[in-house]
Formats: C-alpha cells, structure tokens, sequence
C-alpha cells in the first residue's frame, strides 16, 4: 500500500491542490484510496465533502492533529496532505507512513529558502534512504524571471523535478466542485495532463 505524503513547510504553496489531484489520479486508476488530512485548515477534508457521489470514490482518512493513525488495511493507496511548519515527532511520524514525499514549489524567494531548509532536514532523517522524494513545481509561468530562479534551484538539488504545473483557473473551478483534472473530459484540460505526465509515472514507479 504505497503512502504519498505532500509536504512543505511553507504555507500556500499548493499542498492541497496537489494532494487532491493526486488522490483523483490513484481514484481513476481504479484503486482504493484515502486522502487524509492533517493541515488545521482542513482544505483537503472541505473538497472530499464537496466531491459529488457520482465521482469516483476517495474515502476519508480521520487523522487528529495530535495522532496520525495507520490508515485501515483495504485500502490500496494513500494520500496525506500535511500542515505548514510541519517539525519535529510530528515530522518524524508522517515519515514513518510515507513511501514517497511529493513536495511543491512555487517560484518565490520565501518559498525557495523554506523548502531548502525542509529538504536539508528530510535528508538528516532516519529514513531518508527509503524515501522516494520527488520535487512539483507549482503555478509556474516559464515566461518569468521567478521561473528562471526556481529551475535554477531545483536544478542544483540532487532530487528529481516531476513537472511544473502552471497557474490556471482549471485547479480553482474543479476543485470548487470536489473533482481534479482527472475526473474531467481530457479535451478540457488537456495542456494540464500533460503536465501531470511525469508526476503520474512517479507515483506508479
């Protein structure tokens, strides 16, 4: 049962829209899946409420934010949206869960200094070697110098960069309705599957 944790410690950086997608995608692929929260603000619990029962099924994963329990054997796949500032045993809890960390970026100074940092504490853990980290660029526009910068970081760290997905309103109006890009006709949000190619074959390696 592979558990992929999104993590970064910045806050807004998109960690619930690439969770949800992520559940949506492991969901159309006809797994069992579990998305589970474990931000205060509860952003990826609200969308699960939102998602309409003619969709694929994600089912709920109740975590307190004192407790992160072992998500029920029936399930296939799993999702864990963390909080910002994730430190210390809670950090070192939901590592012990996660297979793989997907970690998004979004390509601005702050949120380029507090990832290094965070990727800095992931590779002094205890199981960093067993983890398979992956890096999404997030609300990218290529044509900017602040794009420029972020290539230019994530080229310098060492750990693979699965796509970057750009800032359109597709994410904000499916999300709105409890759905990603993966429950969609592909013609509406063609440019974007593309950009999910590479994160897809990640999360299936």
């Amino acid at each position: 049962m592979p558990v992929v944790v999104v993590a970064n410690p910045k806050g807004g950086v998109g960690k619930s829209t690439l969770s949800t997608n992520v559940a949506g995608y492991f969901a159309s692929q006809g797994h069992s899946v579990m998305l589970g929260d474990a931000d205060r603000q509860q952003s990826s619990a609200l969308w699960l409420k939102l998602r309409p029962e003619a969709a694929r099924p994600i089912a709920t994963w109740n975590i307190s934010h004192d407790l992160i329990a072992r998500p029920p054997r029936d399930t296939s796949h799993v999702v864990l949206d963390t909080p910002a500032g994730l430190h210390g045993w809670r950090f070192k809890d939901v590592l012990k869960l996660a297979d793989k960390v997907l970690v998004p970026l979004q390509p601005s100074i702050f949120d380029i200094y507090a990832t290094r940092a965070f990727l800095d504490e992931l590779a002094e853990t205890r199981h960093a070697d067993q983890l398979d980290i992956g890096i999404v660029g997030m609300r990218v526009d290529a044509r900017t110098i602040a794009a420029d910068k972020l290539h230019e970081f994530v080229d310098s760290l060492g750990l693979p960069v699965l796509g970057y997905l750009r800032d359109t309103q597709n994410y904000i109006h499916l999300a709105a309705r409890g759905l990603t890009v993966f429950d969609v006709s592909p013609s509406r949000v063609e440019k974007d599957l593309q950009q999910w190619q590479g994160i897809c074959d990640w999360l299936n390696s």
